[in-house]
């Protein structure tokens, strides 16, 4: 008993002269292994895979466009007469295009309500006259002439912007050119020409003038054009 005494008294003696040394080695390993084990968790959270199932069932977002319902503008600017003349043209330039007019009326004559060209005070030129070319009538005043009516029957017609108007053009054309204005398609009762379906269009995308422009129609086809204004 006193050997075993002996014996376990030594091992005291050394485990209390290394206890220094050992306690910060398990302090290591510990911590050595927490770092270890929050690495690996960190790790893991870092390649997660992220979770598309919501996204995947999103469905895609309608934009409604709303289209404009004001009627559409023929303006003067994208006309060209037979592809050539402006609505405003000279004397000489309709000489040099359609030659010399089938015949003229003083406007003196006729007495219309309304008149393209006008003195400053409001009257009309003496010497002012409607021509006449192929059914087709302009004003004249002065060696200036304009487009007053277009008559499609006989060749004339008019490109506006890249689209050719004429006799073969249809009414169902006419309303894919211009939608809103033919949902308003209506009958007038035209002097001497009887009853005929009208499109109306404005002149200038601002409404300045208190005109319009009549888009005639004769048994599904283009029929005539006429630039109105009130009297």
């Amino acid at each position: 008993m006193s050997l075993l005494r002996h014996i376990f008294s030594i091992r005291s003696i050394y485990v209390l002269r290394f206890l220094p040394y050992i306690i910060p080695c398990l302090l290591i390993t510990s911590c050595s292994g927490d770092a270890g084990q929050s690495s690996k968790t960190a790790l893991q959270k870092q390649h997660k895979p992220r979770d598309i199932t919501d996204s995947s069932k999103a469905q895609p977002v309608k934009i409604a466009i709303k289209r404009s319902t004001d009627i559409e503008v023929m303006d003067e600017k994208n006309i060209r007469f037979n592809g050539k003349l402006k609505r405003y043209f000279s004397f000489s330039e309709f000489q040099s295009v359609l030659g010399e007019p089938d015949s003229t009326k003083l406007l003196s004559d006729e007495e219309p309500c309304t008149n393209i060209f006008q003195e400053p005070d409001g009257s009309v030129h003496p010497d002012a006259k409607y021509l006449y070319k192929n059914g087709s009538r302009f004003e004249c005043s002065q060696g200036k002439v304009a487009i007053d009516e277009v008559k499609f029957g006989n060749g004339d017609f008019i490109v506006f912007g890249n689209v050719s108007l004429s006799k073969q053009t249809t009414l169902a054309e006419l309303k894919k050119l211009f939608p809103n204005a033919a949902e308003h398609i209506g009958i007038m009762d035209v002097a001497g020409e009887g009853e005929l379906q009208v499109i109306q269009l404005r002149e200038d995308k601002n409404n300045i003038s208190d005109g319009h422009i009549n888009i005639f129609i004769r048994n599904g086809k283009l029929y005539s054009l006429h630039w109105w204004f009130p009297c």
